[in-house]
């Protein structure tokens, strides 16, 4: 038999399990990866909201992620919620040493509205987690954050994405479920010296799409890791999460999430 790749994620955790380390390790299981974690923060959460995050120290956020390196072959990465410029600052420069492809999600604000990237982290999360990653997935409004830009269409996608690559991102897929249009959402993948490709997929109207994100983002990871070609991790991941997004529901109060298990049998 052979092993399953390793796929790590470097995130928050959700104690209601729909998001962050929770969502990633059921996501990276259920498309055919072995999960690791290394967490940033843990958020006291359910489907109403926030009401709490504490973050560890940094030292230890880096002792998690030596330690996990030190223990197995990683095959691939993925960054979501790291909550400050301290703990970006100590991580990035251990992944920026490693040979594996790290997809970074750049977490900024919770389903529910709750901030979970600090505002002084994000100057950080620009100058040491965007050169060097093999894949920056920000939907609408962190791509505007990022770039400073107004994003209301294709163009204006692809524009954005051009900018993301000029601050040194390998590729950059803007995702399209913040985008007006009702019937399809549109993701705009950008790499360098290549045509933007936009790669629709239909909409799926649920209130349960807690977890999207963190979902879409550790799925591309566990492509890579696979070893499928970028877009092809992309469109795959996309089809999961579309699938886990038609099948989701509501386990408790407020927003669920999306249903991981989907596929499953």
């Amino acid at each position: 038999m052979i092993n399953p790749p390793n796929i790590l994620t470097v995130a928050g955790s959700d104690s209601g399990g729909g998001a962050g380390i929770q969502a990633d390790i059921k996501t990276i299981m259920s498309l055919g990866g072995y999960g690791m974690s290394v967490i940033t923060a843990l958020t006291a959460q359910n489907g109403l909201g926030v009401t709490g995050t504490h973050a560890p120290d940094p030292d230890f956020v880096v002792l998690q992620l030596t330690t996990v390196l030190e223990g197995f072959p990683v095959a691939a990465a993925k960054t979501g919620m790291l909550f400050s410029a301290d703990i970006i600052r100590a991580v990035a420069p251990v992944l920026r040493r490693q040979s594996f492809p790290v997809v970074v999600d750049p977490v900024s604000v919770s389903q529910s509205g709750s901030r979970l990237l600090q505002e002084d982290a994000v100057t950080a999360l620009i100058e040491e987690m965007l050169p060097g990653c093999a894949l920056l997935t920000p939907n609408r409004p962190e791509a505007e954050m990022l770039t400073g830009m107004t994003i209301k269409s294709r163009d204006d996608a692809a524009a954005a994405g051009e900018k993301l690559l000029g601050m040194g991102a390998g590729a950059v897929l803007i995702k399209g479920g913040h985008m007006e249009n009702t019937v399809m959402v549109t993701d705009c993948l950008c790499r360098p010296g290549e045509d933007p490709a936009f790669l629709p997929q239909a909409r799926v109207e649920t209130n349960n799409n807690h977890g999207t994100g963190c979902t879409l983002a550790a799925a591309i990871a566990t492509g890579l890791g696979l070893r499928l070609p970028l877009q092809a991790a992309v469109v795959r991941a996309q089809r999961y999460l579309n699938l886990a997004l038609r099948k989701s529901y509501a386990p408790g109060k407020g927003c669920g999430p999306v249903n991981h298990a989907a596929g499953a049998g």
